[in-house]
């Protein structure tokens, strides 16, 4: 298939790209100014907050990941993220007429559920604006598929980590980024909320963009598929900063704050992906994770 991908410079984005390109599709990247893609990858300046600027009609597939992304600053400047988590979304489905889609969602749209793990079939009820904004992108999505103007598959994805091509995760509010900038000197301490015991899961992004090009090549015109994607296995907090330490070699100092509202497990149910496009993680195992996250935050160093 010929394929775009917004937001192909960023975390994400760049690995959906190449895995794209490794399964042997005609890959074109969506930026916004210069930055380094995929080899293989093209280049196509564009703004999803521009409709004029974004092409229409050309592709055969559509992976939209272009997005604002962080919780807290969603707080400061909610507009902000509706309009580009929203707006973008409904500008990039205009471009996508015939196309097959692949929406790149969040489990903050289901807020902090009691089940655990959580199954697509869980009630969303978002908890910040960051996650309200996806799901009002999703339900987009999903209303203009109904209709058989293009084809939708929205991937809702928990923690993920981990590197492809030396590429860091820039986003240090996350807990492995930010602890592994404390090993290395980066940050003088992790602050962690509470006793260390709260439980998430952690995905490797590109066991991640594996998701994507299977949940692509599965989706037909008419169709509106929702899936869960994450491992399903769960680390306490004060477990990934023990892996981090066993695998940097390098301490990681902590600072306790008082506990916060949130939830003490999050864990995602991905059996319908499993079952119906017969995706796994193979890469998800922590210790490669934080492996392939510190060979590419220290790529370069001494």
């Amino acid at each position: 298939m010929r394929v775009l991908v917004t937001g192909a410079a960023g975390y994400i984005g760049y690995a959906v790209a190449r895995r794209l390109v490794m399964a042997g599709h005609d890959v074109d990247g969506l930026i916004r100014r210069d930055a380094e893609l995929p080899d293989g990858v093209r280049p196509v300046r564009g703004d999803v907050l521009h409709p004029a600027s974004l092409p229409s009609g050309q592709y055969e597939g559509v992976c939209h990941l272009a997005a604002l992304t962080r919780v807290r600053e969603s707080f400061q400047e909610p507009l902000r993220f509706f309009t580009a988590n929203v707006q973008g979304t409904v500008n990039v489905l205009h471009a996508a007429a015939g196309a097959r889609v692949v929406f790149g969602s969040t489990a903050a749209v289901y807020g902090t559920p009691e089940r655990q793990p959580i199954p697509e079939t869980e009630a969303t009820a978002p908890s910040n604006p960051y996650g309200a904004s996806k799901l009002a992108a999703e339900q987009a999505v999903r209303y203009h598929a109904r209709t058989g103007a293009i084809g939708a598959v929205v991937l809702r994805t928990f923690n993920v980590a981990g590197s492809v091509d030396g590429r860091v995760d820039p986003d240090e509010t996350r807990l492995i980024p930010k602890a592994l900038a404390v090993a290395a000197g980066r940050a003088p301490q992790l602050e962690i909320n509470g006793d260390g015991l709260a439980v998430r899961e952690f995905l490797h992004v590109d066991d991640l963009a594996a998701a994507y090009v299977a949940a692509l090549e599965a989706v037909e015109l008419g169709e509106d598929r929702v899936y869960n994607v994450g491992s399903g296995t769960g680390t306490a907090v004060h477990e990934v900063v023990s892996a981090v330490e066993k695998a940097t070699g390098r301490p990681v100092p902590t600072l306790r704050r008082p506990p916060q509202p949130e939830p003490p497990v999050l864990l995602c149910d991905a059996a319908a992906i499993r079952a119906e496009l017969g995706w796994r993680p193979q890469r998800s195992a922590l210790p490669e994770i934080i492996r392939d996250s510190w060979a590419a935050l220290t790529r370069g160093d001494g």
